[in-house]
């Protein structure tokens, strides 16, 4: 039994794992062997994220502690609940999506990403596919570049054209 003091150190080292986080998933790893569950917390290391098993209640402290607007993924603190932080938003969905290629576990419980909040496993394909913040600036711009090519390529051509009839017309008047 832990004591009132460890306690809330954990609850204190939530709030700082979240704050520095931009994305967090709760995910149900129960059923995993130790072999496994090192396996996946191999996979998240790799890709930069950090996976922890969590109490439900300290974790219900942490949040209310921040003023995030999460009190939707309060209803999926049941049960074994592991808890994943992330710089990408897609890239804990991406990690547990194969590795129930193997298995049936994790299982998603709720997911706070791209400051929207997802509950159900039912979201992990969504969730998936989500691009960052960064990967639609760089579509944006990609996007506006190309018709921003096509205006320079029509004025060059255009300057092309004009410079043809210039030099036509002084030849012409050569003559």
């Amino acid at each position: 039994m832990k004591s009132l003091e460890e306690k809330k150190q954990i609850v204190n080292d939530l709030v700082e794992d979240i704050k520095n986080s931009t994305h967090f998933y709760l995910a149900d790893i129960s059923g995993l062997n130790a072999s496994e569950t090192v396996s996946l917390r191999r996979k998240c290391f790799e890709s930069d994220m950090k996976l922890m098993v969590v109490k439900n209640t300290l974790l219900k402290r942490a949040l209310d502690q921040l003023d995030m607007g999460v009190g939707d993924l309060y209803e999926v603190l049941d049960g074994p609940t592991s808890i994943i932080f992330s710089e990408k938003g897609a890239e804990p969905a991406k990690v547990i999506k194969d590795f129930r290629k193997k298995k049936d576990r994790p299982l998603l419980k709720g997911a706070y990403v791209e400051e929207s909040i997802y509950i159900g496993d039912d979201k992990l394909e969504d969730l998936s596919k989500i691009k960052s913040k960064e990967e639609l600036i760089g579509d944006l711009i990609l996007q506006l570049r190309s018709p921003m090519n096509n205006v320079i390529s029509s004025l060059r051509s255009g300057n092309d054209i004009l410079s043809g009839v210039m030099k036509t017309l002084s030849e012409k008047k050569e003559e």
